[in-house]
């Protein structure tokens, strides 16, 4: 049985303002969202950390498969009209947010799609939630804001203009960061920064 709610991601159309992107508000099946929060693995700190050094359970590995999935894959290519065969991917998990993070960012050069799914049970907080922007430079130019609650999902593409954050939050913030990359090395040095990162907070 699938974790991930196909059916939504599939009716998902393509955005383009301010940037291409798409969402959607329950990527995950009603069962799979409601184990999670139980089985979401122990980081301690702030930053992201590699799977192999904060092991999900058997659930969010699920949904990691799915998402590393050829059918996955294929619905992103088509929704974008890009070409992601044979293209490298990676994956981090984020557990808490400190006072500094959400600062405005496009993300690197060496990602071509990103993705995040949100993993927070009974969020209600106004703070902590993504913007997508119109510049820069203002954090109220935001053209889509989208809640970290259980299931909420978005990929955009990454360009020059695809300016993200969020108001400043601390406390738990869960999410999984999902990236199609331009090649091998990128995805091989982004986990061993990951886990180097992993060890020195250890």
């Amino acid at each position: 049985m699938s974790v991930l709610n196909w059916a939504s991601l599939e009716a998902a159309a393509l955005q383009t303002d301010p940037f291409d992107h798409l969402r959607v508000a329950d990527a995950l099946q009603p069962a799979a969202a409601a184990a999670l929060p139980a089985e979401f693995p122990a980081v301690s700190g702030l930053g992201s950390f590699s799977p192999k050094d904060a092991p999900p359970g058997p659930v969010l590995s699920q949904a990691i498969e799915e998402l590393q999935s050829d059918r996955f894959r294929a619905l992103m290519a088509q929704r974008f009209g890009i070409d992601l065969e044979g293209r490298a991917t990676t994956v981090t998990l984020r557990g808490e947010c400190g006072e500094r993070d959400g600062y405005i960012h496009t993300d690197s050069k060496s990602k071509i799609l990103s993705l995040l799914l949100y993993l927070n049970e009974d969020w209600t907080s106004p703070e902590g939630r993504l913007r997508l922007l119109r510049n820069g430079r203002d954090l109220e130019a935001a053209a889509v804001e989208i809640p970290p609650t259980m299931g909420s999902l978005v990929v955009f593409r990454r360009s020059e203009r695809s300016w993200h954050g969020h108001t400043a939050f601390t406390g738990r913030r869960r999410s999984l960061q999902f990236n199609y990359v331009r090649s091998d090395r990128t995805s091989l040095m982004s986990d061993i920064r990951h886990r180097v990162s992993a060890l020195m907070k250890g």
